[in-house]
């Protein structure tokens, strides 16, 4: 029999989910599988129309099928391995539920009856995947598998998109069934909140229009939807910021500038002081990262009244497209920067004295990135600058960390690659969070992906020495240093890139960062720059 094409009479619950998956437009899969797993990769094997990927530790897999999800705006599907397999993918899933990416894991398990024994790597999966996931279910056998499949979908792309983990034992998975695939319900949306539009036009409208804020996140960062929300915004007097955090910002030349919520929770309470009203389309209210001694947890005034116009999940673009009917800003053209502006880059001098530090790294940046690049930022405190400088660099998409779970730039670089095979990728990277995942690293190569990786070789967790300072713990001695300092031995990121199948070279002033990037970007696939600060 010919294993491309499996009948009917011989098809098992693997063969109908691998169908239900593709005949709901998912044919991606990025896996980590163990023997628990091996009925579903033969299935895999009979259906060359999934593109199936390998990652060699599963936080690659899920934080590749966030990038993808991200780009593509569909769902993958990841491929874990009983409890301790997704447990390793955690962080990642956390981050992809903080920037409501649509994602279905199929996550393996013990055959039914094999649960009595304990066997050792039996565990409670529904419990260690609940608080990462918007829904769990578990298969009850083959002629359950297309149902629970299609509602798992359903469950990832629904309300703005979501993390939906379906677990599969394998006895389910090589159990005989006739049971056909199915179709998943067609994604919903949440309603737009009348009371909200009104109470959100009566604040623009009045007096404290000019002290109005509208914060945007998810949808609402889009080309489009920037334009409107600039036309509301120059007809009403009221100003645009990002949420800190977002999933995908379209920004660049002849695109509508906007700033985001700063890190910093000084900085952000001085921004944030002037505004008596904040309307939030697709945003969360902004609020400090961490607590800190003597300082707010939230970085809104104290007495600033919040309408929610459109929650996160929310349909962001037709909330601004009726707030923009609703107070005369339809037709209204727009500029290409939003209120309040920031401080331009200034010159950069190309010297080969000029060292590579925060502001002459984003200044760079701003100079080198190519038209139509997918920029993945995991810079952490190297890169904070670079959001602002860049404002007027060619258009490109903008991806970054979402949930503040550290590890996550290699595997978004590498699944926003997939999604988009025909644009550069650049990963921004700082060097201690590039170790939680440098297995991603593999997968480029491997896959050959398209993808410019500069590490950010500061060679020390330097956000985390700021935060040090921010609690009040005082100056780190010894002790504190040897958990903070990332130089002895210094990590060699020639040689790892070397090892995982990728070209390298290190660079440590301006000139050679500029001449390293421009051969890059004009050769195809993976590459690493270590920028040495």
């Amino acid at each position: 029999m010919d294993q491309k094409n499996t009948t009917e009479t011989s098809r098992n619950g693997a063969d109908v989910l691998v169908d239900t998956l593709l005949g709901n437009g998912i044919d991606v899969c990025f896996a980590n599988p163990g023997t628990s797993e091996m009925h579903f990769v033969a299935a895999l094997d009979r259906k060359p129309q999934m593109r199936c990927i390998l990652g060699l530790f599963e936080g690659v897999v899920t934080g590749a099928a966030d990038g993808y999800a991200r780009m593509a705006e569909k769902p993958a599907c990841t491929l874990l391995h009983t409890g301790p397999g997704m447990a390793n993918a955690l962080a990642n899933m956390h981050n992809a539920r903080r920037a409501h990416t649509p994602m279905v894991n199929i996550v393996g398990d013990h055959a039914s009856y094999h649960l009595q024994h304990d066997a050792p790597l039996t565990s409670d999966i529904e419990s260690l995947a609940r608080p990462m996931s918007r829904w769990v279910g578990r298969v009850r056998g083959a002629n359950d598998v297309a149902q629970k499949a299609a509602q798992a979908i359903h469950e990832s792309t629904t309300l703005g998109g979501g993390v939906a983990t379906l677990i599969l034992p394998a006895d389910a998975a090589w159990s005989r069934t006739s049971i056909s695939p199915v179709q998943s319900k067609p994604a919903e949306t949440l309603q737009l909140d009348e009371s909200a539009l009104r109470e959100s036009v009566k604040v623009l409208e009045s007096q404290a229009g000019a002290k109005t804020l509208i914060m945007l996140s998810g949808r609402a960062l889009r080309e489009d939807a920037l334009a409107i929300a600039q036309s509301i915004a120059e007809r009403t007097g009221a100003h645009l910021l990002a949420q800190q955090s977002n999933a995908r910002t379209q920004r660049g030349r002849g695109r509508v500038s906007i700033e985001r919520i700063p890190y910093n929770v000084d900085a952000a309470i001085k921004l944030l002081a002037p505004y008596g009203h904040a309307i939030l389309i697709g945003a969360k209210a902004p609020v400090a990262f961490f607590a800190y001694p003597q300082k707010p947890g939230s970085m809104l005034p104290p007495d600033c009244g919040i309408t929610e116009l459109s929650p996160p999940g929310g349909d962001a673009l037709e909330a601004l497209t009726r707030l923009a009917d609703a107070v005369g800003a339809a037709d209204r053209p727009r500029s290409l920067v939003s209120q309040p502006r920031m401080e331009a880059a200034g010159d950069l001098s190309w010297s080969a004295s000029t060292p590579i530090n925060a502001l002459t790294f984003a200044q760079a940046m701003a100079e080198l990135i190519p038209e139509g690049a997918i920029v993945c930022d995991e810079s952490v405190s190297s890169g904070r600058d670079f959001f602002r400088y860049t404002m007027q660099a060619a258009p490109h998409d903008y991806l970054q960390i979402t949930g503040g779970a550290i590890g996550s730039g290699i595997p978004l670089a590498t699944g926003a690659a997939v999604a988009c095979p025909d644009r550069k990728v650049v990963l921004m990277q700082a060097d201690g969070s590039a170790m939680y995942t440098l297995q991603g690293l593999w997968t480029q190569a491997r896959e050959r992906l398209d993808v410019l990786n500069i590490i950010i070789s500061n060679r020390t967790y330097a956000i985390l020495r700021g935060e040090f300072k921010s609690v009040g713990a005082g100056t780190p001695g010894k002790n504190a240093c040897q958990m903070l300092d990332l130089d002895n031995p210094a990590l060699d990121w020639l040689a790892i890139a070397k090892g995982c199948g990728l070209e390298a070279v290190r660079v440590s002033s301006i000139a050679e960062f500029g001449d390293a990037v421009r051969a890059a970007l004009a050769r195809k696939g993976p590459f690493l720059i270590e920028a040495v600060f």
